[in-house]
């Protein structure tokens, strides 16, 4: 006797179900469900929702309000005419969807570049197209105030006064999911152009700084590479004291390097290769995954790090005790499960926090990897998931009660 196809549909969702909240691994590979924290929708379809990238601020300084972005399709790239909303997410009013604008500047994997302002309660910031070139809006949420910096943002400094930006056109045309459509990259045919880079704007009075191009950086000769082979900047991110800051060199037939620079733009360091994901510990080290294990750099030039344990490629971020990090991994095997979980770097204890099933859609450019997000408080940890055949949406998973249990043993 076959199933009729509605039912079998629905229980194919019921064991994805299961598979996306039910069971979980630990370190030694047992399964228990009594040990997974419950996991909080806290936005809700027909139209889907995401944060992106797991390095900014997603929360206020409160941990009331959580941000993100809107969108009423998927599994396409986006084209220039196509717009997002920019909002947020009241954790304390039934997770009221609050809409603060829009944008023509987004990608899936880090979206428009929304993040909350450092040292504000009030102040959030993404990245906009206005006629033939990109900008980024600032925004009081209290006020309803706005106004408009005149070039795209990456990454803000921890004292909110300063962001960091890179050519956006540029990692579009050669990582698409990354960069922004509409404005398309004039140096698109030179492969190490002078007049692509980072630069350094003032958030408050919108001067700019151009700092080192891309040219530069490949007199450098780490990973293979040379003016032969075409090269882009990405992942920019400032150290926890903003004295110095961390930025990517990808490019075509090269291994990914890894530098650092100073604020101004000097003092250029190499600090590792082959790498990937990455996360600040304090001002003078690094934990970044690079060739099967988390490996933790020290930022004085010598390309050395130091294995912190051994796992696959994840977006991994501290917690605020620094004894904890957060990470994830991307689809494993043909169940194809995105685990979440958190690592206990004193003792090597792993804690599952939930395996999250991914749609076979779900691949590319717009995949929807979970990018865990943890709260300035340490207490919740916020992920992007489609597990739920809802498409993506924004799920938060209370995590107080398993960092206290393991700090008390």
């Amino acid at each position: 006797m076959t199933v009729p196809s509605f039912k079998r549909k629905c229980l194919v969702l019921a064991v994805l179900l299961l598979i996306g909240e039910g069971y979980c691994s630990d370190s030694n590979g047992a399964c228990s469900k009594a040990t997974l924290p419950e996991v909080q929708a806290i936005t809700k379809g027909p139209k889907f929702h995401w944060f992106g990238y797991y390095d900014k601020l997603q929360f206020d300084p409160a941990c009331r309000y959580a941000l993100g972005m809107e969108v009423d399709f998927e599994h396409r790239s986006p084209t220039p005419n196509d717009t997002i909303k920019v909002g947020m997410v009241d954790l304390k009013d039934n997770d009221r969807w609050v809409e603060l604008g829009e944008s023509r500047a987004w990608c899936w994997q880090q979206g428009c570049m929304l993040q909350w302002r450092p040292k504000s309660s009030s102040q959030v910031l993404w990245n906009d197209r206005e006629g033939d070139r990109f900008v980024c809006r600032v925004m009081d949420v209290k006020t309803g105030r706005r106004r408009t910096i005149p070039y795209p943002i990456y990454h803000i400094s921890p004292d909110g006064k300063w962001a960091l930006g890179t050519d956006f056109s540029r990692i579009n045309d050669m990582r698409p999911g990354y960069g922004y459509a509409g404005i398309p990259d004039t140096s698109r045919d030179v492969m190490t152009p002078a007049g692509s880079g980072i630069y350094l704007v003032n958030i408050d009075s919108g001067e700019h700084k151009f700092l080192f191009s891309v040219a530069d950086i490949a007199k450098f000769r780490y990973g293979g590479q040379s003016a032969e082979h075409k090269l882009y900047f990405n992942h920019v991110a400032w150290s926890p004291d903003g004295r110095r800051f961390l930025f990517f060199n990808r490019g075509q037939g090269v291994t990914t390097q890894v530098y650092t620079a100073a604020a101004d733009g000097t003092d250029i360091r190499f600090l590792a290769e082959q790498s990937s994901h990455f996360a600040w510990r304090d001002p003078r080290h690094v934990l970044i995954w690079s060739e099967g294990a988390y490996r933790l750099y020290e930022d004085n030039g010598s390309g050395n790090g130091r294995v912190v344990w051994h796992a696959p490629n994840g977006h991994v971020s501290y917690l605020p005790d620094q004894n904890w990090v957060v990470t994830d991994t991307y689809p494993q095997a043909d169940q194809r499960r995105q685990e979440v979980y958190l690592y206990h770097i004193p003792s090597g204890k792993k804690v599952s926090l939930g395996r999250f099933h991914s749609p076979v859609q779900y691949k590319g450019e717009w995949r929807c990897d979970t990018h865990p997000r943890v709260s300035p408080d340490g207490n919740k940890v916020i992920i992007d998931s489609a597990h739920r055949g809802e498409g993506r949406q924004m799920y938060l998973i209370p995590i107080t009660g398993i960092t206290d249990s393991v700090r008390q043993k």
